[in-house]
C-alpha cells in the first residue's frame, strides 16, 4: 500500500503493523513485509506527490483479504492499495530492495563524488578563446 507523504516513519510502521495483525488475526500469515520508504509517485494522488510504499506478501483466505481491503479502505492515511494473487512468494528481498543494496554499494564504491578528482584536465589556455577574449 502506499501512505501519505506527511506521516513519520513509526506511523507507517504502526499501519504495517495494523495490516499484518489483522491478516495473523484471521488465520493468515505473513510471509514478508518490506517498507521501501518514501518515494516520489508517478502522479498526484488526493495532493500528495510522494508516498510511502509498504509490501506485504502473506497468505490468507478470502474473507481475510476482504477484511484487510475493507479496513484499508477505511484508513485515511492509505491513499492507495494493490491486492495481487500469486502462486508462490518470492524468496529473498524484493527487487526494490536489491536496488537499494545495488545503489548503496555503488555509492560506496565510487566515493563521495565519483572519485573525479584525480582526473587532469590539462592545460585549458591552449584550447581556444573565450568570448571575453576577443578584441573589439
Amino acid at each position: 500500500f502506499l501512505a501519505r507523504q506527511d506521516l513519520a516513519q513509526a506511523q507507517v510502521d504502526a499501519l504495517a503493523e495494523n495490516a499484518t495483525k489483522i491478516i495473523t488475526d484471521n488465520g493468515g500469515k505473513i510471509a514478508k513485509t518490506e517498507t521501501w520508504g518514501l518515494r516520489n509517485i508517478a502522479y498526484r494522488i488526493a495532493k500528495n506527490r510522494k508516498a510511502h510504499y509498504v509490501a506485504l506478501d502473506f497468505e490468507a483466505p478470502a474473507p481475510v483479504v476482504a477484511e484487510l481491503e475493507r479496513q484499508t479502505q477505511i484508513n485515511e492515511d492509505v491513499i492507495r492499495y494493490l491486492t495481487i494473487k500469486v502462486d508462490a512468494h518470492e524468496q529473498g528481498p524484493s527487487a526494490m530492495m536489491r536496488r537499494g543494496d545495488r545503489d548503496k554499494r555503488r555509492d560506496d564504491e565510487r566515493g563521495e563524488r565519483g572519485d573525479r578528482g584525480d582526473r587532469d584536465r590539462g592545460d585549458r589556455n591552449g584550447r581556444g578563446r573565450g568570448r571575453d577574449d576577443f578584441d573589439l
